[in-house]
């Protein structure tokens, strides 16, 4: 049986500017105060990374696991075997202008790599928000989102990358 131990620990957010600023704004002075007439930057807080601990193969084929965004179970497809460990959905913050509806998009894949070149795939992307995701009267949202891990050419290993998650006001 061969081990796969996947886990994905960081995160790279790129977060679009906000629609009365220019994209070189930076993010300088958000936390200084909004004079009326301006909208408030949105800013990404990652609280916690997508983790799918311990996973190993049941053959010679790849196979997959998946986290839900809602409980943070971890389910794994026919060729794939669940060895423990702690797993759960990863979850962010967004701030900005209060009660202004957002978009979060997701990407369709992600790459992971482990120390000695092997790879495996993160697709389906999924997250807890409702149709239209709106900031609360504090300018702020939580939410969680979880993904499908894939194995590629069956090979096992620490397996790390970015999910790039890109917000911006409706």
């Amino acid at each position: 049986m061969a081990r796969l131990s996947l886990a994905l620990a960081t995160i790279l957010v790129a977060v679009s500017a906000p629609a009365s600023g220019s994209a070189d704004d930076g993010c300088a002075d958000c936390f200084r105060a909004v004079t009326k007439g301006e909208i408030r930057p949105l800013s990404i807080t990652i609280e916690s990374g997508i983790k799918f601990s311990r996973l190993g193969l049941r053959g010679k084929e790849d196979g997959d696991a998946a986290i839900d965004p809602q409980t943070g179970t971890k389910r794994v497809g026919p060729n794939m075997i669940d060895l423990g460990g702690v797993s759960f959905q990863g979850k962010a913050r967004i701030t900005g202008e209060p009660m202004r509806p957002v978009r979060i998009e997701l990407p369709h894949g992600v790459v992971l790599h482990n120390p000695s070149g092997g790879e495996a795939r993160l697709t389906e992307f999924s997250t807890d928000l409702p149709p239209v995701a709106m900031l609360d009267a504090n300018g702020s949202l939580e939410f969680s989102f979880g993904a499908k891990i894939e194995s590629k050419g069956a090979q096992g290993g620490n397996f790390r990358g970015r999910i790039p998650i890109r917000v911006e006001y409706y």
